[in-house]
């Protein structure tokens, strides 16, 4: 299975202030995280970050503890060489977005998609700004404020995007 999440920011206390994580302590956001990326994730699946890891230093003790193939797409705050990140843990490394199954498009930050184009964005970066939808016909944010701390399936993904379009062409054929 495909799993995605972003802005772990594991071991910066920083972030739960700037993003109101429900977190006494990073050692308590730390632990949850771990303990939930493992409870959604097998071994054998892959897992997609989009940005902005965190554990500064200490990625590879991070990335030991976590299951899962781990892919790392940089986000603003992963600043080290992909080789950096290689010998830390994750088996590939982009600098760039990345395109899977010809339609999603992975990235750190939102990239611009209307219905008119054939591709899909999932993102993270923007973690809890009321100003982005958590997922609309042709996006999906990640963030990990977004995904209740955890990763989530490309199955769930899909299951709610599926729903959303259903409910916009719902609400748009109640303005015809």
């Amino acid at each position: 299975m495909k799993y995605f999440i972003a802005d772990t920011h594991f071991t910066e206390e920083s972030i739960i202030r700037y993003e109101s994580r429900p977190f006494q302590s990073v050692q308590e956001m730390d632990r949850i995280l771990v303990e939930r990326w493992n409870s959604a994730v097998a071994e054998e699946d892959e897992v997609f970050m989009l940005g902005d890891f965190g554990a500064v230093g200490r990625e590879a003790e991070f990335l030991g503890r976590l299951q899962g193939r781990k892919f790392l797409v940089k986000g603003n705050h992963d600043r080290k060489s992909n080789q950096y990140y290689r010998l830390a843990g994750f088996e590939e490394v982009y600098d760039h977005p990345v395109i899977i199954e010809g339609f999603w498009i992975l990235s750190h930050e939102p990239l611009y998609v209307n219905s008119h184009m054939p591709y899909g964005n999932l993102f993270g970066h923007v973690h809890n700004s009321p100003i982005f939808r958590t997922f609309s016909a042709q996006h999906y944010c990640v963030s990990v404020e977004r995904t209740g701390y955890a990763p989530v399936s490309f199955e769930e993904i899909r299951r709610k995007i599926q729903c959303g379009i259903r409910e916009e062409a719902g609400e748009m054929q109640e303005k015809v």
